[in-house]
C-alpha cells in the first residue's frame, strides 16, 4: 500500500489524451492555486481502465482523484520553492513518450489513428500535463534528496525484519568475457558503402523517403521506426556517429558514416538544448566463413594463453578484447542496472547456454553471439556463481540498503504530505467528502 507514493506522479500520458464530451466538467478539488476537474478523474479513470489497472476499491476514483491531489501539492510547493523544468526537459520528455506509442502500435502513423488527432495536436495535449508531471517529481526529488543510510542503520534495518519476510534472490552469475569481432574485408565494406549512396542519392532526388529505406533496409530495432532513435545526447552516442549527427542541420543527411556497429547514414530530426533527434540507416557487415573461422582461431590462441598460465584472464581481456564496455574491467559483464551480479533468467542466447553448463572459473571455447549490432565472437568465464537464496546482509548488502532508503524517504514523504495539507487551502467538491482517502487532511 506505501509503495504507491512513489507511483503518484507517473500518469500515463495515454490517459490525458482521451476525450469525454458526454461529461460536464467542473472543478471538483483546489489545491492552493491549483485545480482538479472532474475530466481529469475520468480521462484517468478510463485509461486505468483500458490497461487492466483498476484495483479491488470500492471508490476507485476517489483514489485517482488523492493521487492527483498529492500531485497538486507537490507543484504549489514548487511554484513557491520556485522548482521549474526546462521546455527542453518537457520536449525530450514528450517525445520519449511518443517514441513508446510508436513502439507500441507500430508507426506515427498508427498513433494518429489511435488518438484521433495529428502528432502535432497530440503533442500540444501532453505539454502541460508533462510539464506537471516533471515539476511534481522534481519537487518530490527535492524533499528526499538529502537521505542517507549509515552502515549501522543498515544493519539494524536488517535485524528488525521478519526473516520469513525477507525476499528470495534467484540464482546470479559474475561473467567475464573476450569478445572479438572478425575482419571485414576492405571489400565488403565497399559493398556496403556503394549501397548507403545509393540509399542516399534515391532520398536526396525525391525517389524514395528516409523513412521508407529505414523500414525496408536498416539492419537495428529502429528500423520498425523508420530508422528514428529519440532524444540522445552525445554521451550516448558512440563518438564516430556524434560527431556526424550533431553537426548536421534538420533534414539534412550525413555521408556515409563507419562506427563499431557498422556503415550509417543520418538524418537529423530536431534539436532540443544539449540533445538530438535523429533517424538512421544501418547496414551491418557480413563476415565470411574464412573470417570467422580466422578470428576463433585468434581467439582459441588467446584462451591457451589464459589456460597456459601465460596471462591472467583480465590481461587478455585488456590486450585482446575489443568489446569497449568491458576489456578495461577484466571482461566483467554488467546488468542494465551496473550490477556484475546477473540473474540467470536476464543472461540470453549462446551466453546462456554456455553459463549454464559452465562451473565457476572455468572458461569456454571459442563461440559466436548474434548480437543487435551483429555477430560477435568471445570467450566467457565464470568468475562467481551465487545461487537462489534468502536475502542476507552479508551477500545482498546493497538490496537492504536501497529498502531502507525506500522506507526514510516514503517516511518523509508521509510526513511532508501531512504537514503540507495543514497549511495548504483544499477545496473539495461536496460529491467526494464521503470518500475514503489514505490522508484525513483533504477534508476541511
Amino acid at each position: 500500500m506505501r509503495k504507491y507514493l512513489f507511483l503518484f506522479i507517473l500518469l500515463l500520458f495515454s490517459g490525458l489524451l482521451f476525450a469525454q464530451s458526454n461529461v460536464i466538467d467542473k472543478i471538483v478539488a483546489i489545491v492552493g492555486e491549483e485545480i482538479i476537474l472532474k475530466s481529469d478523474i475520468e480521462n484517468e479513470f478510463l485509461n486505468e481502465q483500458s490497461q487492466g489497472m483498476i484495483s479491488s476499491s470500492s471508490d476507485y476514483r476517489a483514489d485517482i482523484l488523492e493521487k492527483q491531489l498529492i500531485q497538486k501539492l507537490l507543484v504549489a510547493q514548487a511554484k513557491i520553492d520556485s522548482v521549474v523544468v526546462t521546455e527542453d526537459e518537457v520536449e525530450s520528455e514528450i517525445n520519449n513518450r511518443i517514441q513508446y506509442f510508436i513502439s507500441v502500435l507500430g508507426s506515427q502513423e498508427r498513433v494518429e489513428s489511435y488518438f484521433s488527432k495529428n502528432m502535432a495536436d497530440i503533442k500540444n495535449d501532453m505539454r502541460a500535463p508533462t510539464r506537471e508531471k516533471l515539476i511534481a517529481e522534481s519537487m518530490q526529488q527535492r524533499i528526499v534528496e538529502k537521505i542517507r543510510n549509515t552502515p549501522s542503520e543498515v544493519k539494524a534495518f536488517y535485524k528488525k525484519l521478519a526473516k520469513d519476510s525477507l525476499p528470495d534472490i534467484p540464482d546470479k552469475y559474475e561473467i567475464q568475457q573476450i569478445v572479438l569481432k572478425p575482419t571485414i574485408s576492405e571489400a565488403e565494406k565497399e559493398r556496403l558503402r556503394d549501397r548507403l549512396r545509393t540509399f542516399r542519392e534515391q532520398i536526396l532526388n525525391g525517389e524514395k523517403t528516409f523513412n521508407t529505406l529505414a523500414v525496408l533496409y536498416s539492419e537495428d530495432g529502429a528500423a520498425s521506426r523508420g530508422g528514428e532513435l529519440g532524444y540522445m545526447a552525445k554521451s550516448e552516442m558512440v563518438p564516430e556517429f556524434a560527431e556526424a549527427a550533431f553537426n548536421l542541420k534538420p533534414g539534412r543527411i550525413s555521408k556515409i558514416v563507419e562506427t563499431e556497429f557498422g556503415f550509417h547514414i543520418i538524418q537529423l530530426i530536431d534539436r532540443q538544448g544539449e540533445k538530438i533527434n535523429a533517424r538512421h540507416i544501418i547496414l551491418q557487415p557480413k563476415v565470411s566463413q574464412e573470417e570467422r573461422e580466422e578470428a576463433l582461431h585468434r581467439l582459441d590462441t588467446v584462451r591457451s594463453l589464459i589456460t597456459d598460465k601465460k596471462m591472467t584472464f583480465e590481461e587478455a581481456a585488456h590486450y585482446f578484447s575489443t568489446d569497449k564496455k568491458t576489456r578495461n574491467n577484466g571482461g566483467l559483464v554488467a546488468s542494465m542496472d551496473g550490477d556484475s551480479k546477473i540473474e540467470r533468467a536476464a543472461i540470453s542466447g549462446e551466453t546462456a547456454r554456455h553459463t549454464n553448463r559452465m562451473k565457476v572459473g572455468e572458461i569456454s571455447e571459442p563461440f559466436t553471439e548474434q548480437t543487435e549490432h551483429g555477430e560477435e565472437l568471445k570467450i566467457i568465464k565464470i568468475k562467481a556463481f551465487y545461487p537462489q537464496h534468502k536475502a542476507n546482509l552479508e551477500d545482498d548488502w546493497m538490496i537492504f540498503e536501497a529498502m531502507l532508503k525506500r522506507e526514510k524517504q516514503m517516511d518523509k514523504l508521509e510526513k511532508w504530505i501531512k504537514e503540507k495539507q495543514a497549511d495548504t487551502y483544499i477545496h473539495l467538491d461536496d460529491a467526494y467528502k464521503n470518500s475514503k482517502f489514505r490522508y484525513d487532511g483533504w477534508i476541511k
